[in-house]
């Protein structure tokens, strides 16, 4: 386990302090999301759109999936690197009407998109932030019937994608369950679609519940889980997030080095405590062996089933 210094991480503000945490009981709204289905208001993610004729080819270049020839409805998960391999930001992407929509962490998108101007050059590419949509996701079993219920295409397979009616666009996802779909909405509209989905038989469930079971299947989140130094191999962004064949964007050195000749420094586990009535620990809380810090608590939730808190570490 690592012996340097934790990262102080306290003072970072809440991720999700924008949006419901809860509708109530947020381990009822976990086993609805595990037995039927439910819908998570995640609007404060950000969403930037990518139309242009060299939309593909020039992503490519600057995320560490392969995009080039990403095909008209579907989607990946990519990650953009600084010169050391270090993870700067993380997107989930999709194709659809002629666009590469990215959504992110919030409050990352202003800096990402500095970043992504300052790469245009000559290309063909008109990067902006479509802050006129929001993310919803529903999660569970019932995901694909809710869908149909409201007239949104029920797309199958990972990340696959199709425009919605009205503006916007639906994505399945393979996490934080095996049946999830995001949907990208336009914002006036959100409302209206969360009740669409309520009475489709999703109701409404808030961040907890949803971060509980991303833990559960082990999906890192970008400042909660990761740290200035994090590198994909250590939280498990490969293969989701990083194509480990193709070439020509930035930190590809670092990600071959790691893949090809040994193990990462460090790795995400997690860590299962029986907290019962105590004070739970926060993100950045170091985790101590014998006095020493090994590791720093990354993510904390509650999980529906086991009642105990499930916080994450970087460790070797």
């Amino acid at each position: 386990m690592t012996d340097t210094p934790v990262t102080d991480t306290d003072a970072r503000p809440d991720p999700d302090a924008a949006v419901p945490a809860h509708r109530g009981d947020f381990l009822a709204e976990q086993r609805a999301m595990a037995r039927s289905a439910a819908v998570v208001d995640r609007s404060h993610r950000q969403v930037i759109a990518v139309p242009g004729d060299d939309r593909l080819s020039w992503l490519h270049l600057l995320l560490t999936q392969h995009v080039s020839e990403l095909p008209e409805g579907a989607g990946t998960e990519a990650l953009v690197l600084d010169l050391n391999g270090r993870v700067l930001h993380h997107v989930v992407v999709a194709h659809v009407d002629a666009t590469v929509w990215l959504d992110t962490e919030p409050g990352d998108a202003p800096v990402l998109l500095d970043y992504l101007e300052k790469m245009r050059f000559w290309s063909k590419v008109e990067p902006h932030l479509a802050d006129g949509f929001a993310v919803l996701s529903v999660v569970g079993p019932d995901t694909p019937a809710v869908l149909a219920a409201v007239g949104a295409p029920v797309v199958d397979g990972a990340y696959s994608s199709a425009p919605l009616p009205g503006g916007g666009l639906v994505r399945r996802m393979p996490w934080p369950g095996p049946d999830a779909a995001d949907l990208v909405v336009p914002r006036a509209e959100k409302d209206a679609w969360i009740a669409r989905l309520t009475a489709a038989g999703a109701p409404p469930a808030g961040t907890m519940a949803f971060e509980a079971l991303r833990v559960e299947a082990l999906q890192p989140r970008l400042h909660l889980d990761t740290d200035d130094r994090t590198i994909p191999h250590e939280v498990g962004w490969i293969p989701s997030a990083v194509h480990l064949t193709k070439g020509c964007y930035r930190g590809q050195e670092t990600v071959a080095r790691v893949a090809n000749l040994g193990r990462p420094p460090r790795r995400m586990v997690l860590l299962h405590l029986d907290a019962g009535d105590e004070e739970l620990p926060a993100p950045g809380d170091p985790v101590l062996r014998d006095g020493r810090a090994v590791g720093r608590v990354g993510s904390v939730v509650q999980h529906h089933e086991l009642r105990q808190t499930f916080p994450r570490i970087d460790a070797d």
